[in-house]
């Protein structure tokens, strides 16, 4: 929740929308409870018998961050809510149970501190192991996380936060991420702590006191008679470092009193308080509405009037204002008695609330010890543990392990162009099989342009085949990706492809640009220089179409290219294979002419393997 009182839609002008590039080689702190809370309910409410929805949503939105945004996620988890907070969540849950508050037991001093159910318990734990195994940095906070969250940001640490308890600016945060999906082509929205302090003009310990004034985590109720936009304007009336002092005097009965840039202090039981600031207003025509009486400009007339081309008094028009310096001064005067009628009745409201401003909130919101780190062992990312997160979500999700397999690859191909651009191990393969081939091509996915890079088998890996070709693609099947239920593929990182050519076969994935240039430079000179002699694909393809116009008659078909690409699915199953075309197999050439094109069918076999194995097993047999 954070501040209450619409504080978001306070923030929502001063908001940033970002794309997938904003992220990369950026540190960002995520807070792991905001994933769980918000996307198992929203897969719940469309599918509700899903299984271990935080296990599949923490799982692959961590790999779309991490490989297709860029980005080094540090996760961090809840510690021991503070006793405020537990009676605010108590009091939230009998709100919206429709339990009367007076039955709201109170936290006694020194009492027990309540803990989450234990189903949303196991769902951290659940997730923490996963974490783990992907080898991403798990912090712990004292209280919130996203208190923690905003003090790495705020130290330094961290470069933004992925959260939507808007009470991370209280907490200190620079860069906060609202909605964030990692599979999405849309921007996220991006606040800026500079951007909201040079709209609003409202600083940290301002944003805490509309917090306290709106109600919060910690007292939900705030100030009755508050909303966001009354307690913007009362707290726009001090600067930063007096608003908290302010409140307290407030609190104790004290009304500050703001006229112009003079700043005074009265108390509730004064009266009259302004009536010093009274004054008689000078005569004025009630026919002109001039300066001077109707009597007056009656004996003399009005030289306002008369300054007109009128030789006696005009009637006064609908709407008329004088514009007289006695009548402006007599408006600002009045302006200012409403002012300040104003201030003296939300002042009236906040010293009749008991104990205001709670200072162990004030203290919750500006401490910066919410939780142990350093920039060691605490924020450092690790390899994932690829067998045992097979194990963990063969188990948990009932995913088959070359489900799992396709779905780190991008992961681990980030990793390892990462690890080639620093230089740290030179003679490394990828998922200790594949080794950089080439480029082959510039692919736009998202409005953003990407590299389709080509990683060919080893042939010392384990697992290795002589495969044959086939001629159309193996789209994924339900029953092939071992998975019971229906599959939300909003969430889902990039599949990866299979390209055959010339009897090679080569895993098809999309990196970034620049992490390719820094990983193989000498590849990527390459690519460019082949691109420049090909001509732009435009011309390419004129110059295609005119050549096979000539050189081909009406009934000849071109000639088709050797590349098929598979799915990976297909890939994982296959093992050592030899083409088996079918006996009464006719060639595809004599068909397209005798009844048209006719798409050709084969069937690859696996050699040694009898039906009895499991796709499972073929799988693991042909990725190791």
């Amino acid at each position: 929740m954070g501040v209450g009182g619409r504080f978001w839609d306070l923030l929502k002008p001063y908001a940033r929308t970002e794309g997938p590039d904003f992220l990369r080689e950026k540190r960002v702190a995520v807070d792991l409870s905001f994933w769980i809370v918000q996307h198992d309910t929203a897969i719940r409410a469309r599918r509700p018998f899903a299984r271990s929805p935080h296990i599949r949503t923490t799982f692959f939105r961590t790999i779309g961050l991490f490989s297709k945004m860029g980005a080094h996620p540090v996760f961090v988890v809840d510690g021991e809510p503070s006793p405020l907070k537990t009676q605010s969540r108590m009091e939230r849950f009998f709100r919206c149970s429709g339990i009367e508050l007076a039955e709201l037991p109170k936290n006694e001093p020194g009492s027990p501190v309540k803990q989450r159910n234990q189903h949303f318990a196991k769902c951290i734990s659940d997730c923490v192991e996963l974490l783990e195994l992907l080898g991403m940095p798990i912090l712990r906070a004292n209280g919130e996380a996203e208190a923690l969250c905003a003090q790495l940001n705020y130290e330094g640490h961290v470069d933004a936060c992925i959260t939507a308890d808007s009470d991370a600016f209280l907490f200190g945060a620079k860069c906060v991420i609202k909605c964030f999906r990692s599979n999405s082509s849309d921007p996220y929205e991006c606040y800026n702590i500079s951007d909201v302090e040079a709209g609003l003009g409202l600083r940290r310990k301002q944003l805490v006191a509309i917090a306290l004034l709106v109600g919060n985590d910690h007292d939900l109720k705030g100030v009755p008679g508050f909303g966001v936009d009354t307690a913007v304007r009362f707290v726009q009336m001090f600067n930063e470092d007096e608003i908290l002092d302010r409140l307290h005097e407030v609190g104790k009965g004290v009304i500050p009193v703001v006229a112009g840039s003079v700043s005074s202090a009265i108390h509730l039981d004064e009266p009259n308080v302004n009536n010093a600031l009274s004054k008689a207003r000078s005569p004025h025509c009630s026919q002109c509405g001039h300066p001077g009486s109707k009597k007056a400009h009656s004996t003399s007339s009005c030289e306002h009037c008369i300054n007109n081309g009128f030789e006696s008094c005009m009637v006064k028009p609908a709407g008329f204002k004088c514009e007289c310096s006695s009548c402006e001064k007599d408006r600002k005067s009045k302006e200012r008695r409403k002012y300040e009628n104003w201030q003296i009745k939300v002042c009236k409201m906040i010293s009749a609330e008991n104990n205001f401003p709670n200072n162990e909130i004030i203290s919750i919101y500006l401490r910066n010890s919410n939780g142990s780190y350093d920039d060691g062992p605490s924020l450092r990312w690790d390899y994932p543990k690829v067998e045992h997160l097979v194990d963990f979500l063969t188990y948990n999700m009932q995913w088959e392990p070359s489900y799992i397999r396709q779905r780190l690859l991008p992961m681990l191909s980030t990793i390892y162009l990462r690890e080639m651009a620093s230089a740290q191990n030179r003679d490394m393969l990828l998922y200790d099989q594949y080794e950089f081939h080439s480029i082959q091509r510039v692919k736009i996915r998202y409005g953003h342009r990407y590299y389709l890079v080509k990683w060919k088998r080893t042939t010392d890996s384990v697992g290795y085949v002589n495969y044959g070709t086939q001629s159309e693609h193996t789209e994924f099947e339900p029953e092939a990706l071992g998975a019971t239920e229906s599959t939300d593929l909003s969430d889902e990182t990039d599949v990866p492809h299979i390209l055959i050519d010339d009897g090679c076969w080569f895993l098809l994935t999309d990196e970034n640009i620049e992490l390719v240039k820094a990983a193989f430079p000498d590849k990527v000179d390459k690519f460019t220089q082949e691109k420049k002699l090909k001509g732009s694909p435009s011309k390419q393809r004129k110059t295609n179409s005119r050549s096979g116009k000539s050189k081909t008659g009406a009934g000849d078909e071109s000639p088709k290219s050797t590349h098929v690409q598979l799915s990976i699915t297909e890939f994982y199953r296959s093992t050592k294979v030899t083409f088996q075309p079918k006996p009464a197999e006719e060639d595809p050439v004599q068909n397209s002419q005798n009844a048209g094109p006719v798409r050709e069918r084969r069937k690859i076999s696996a050699a040694g393997l009898d039906n009895t194995t499991s796709k499972s097993a073929k799988r693991r047999l042909t990725f190791g």
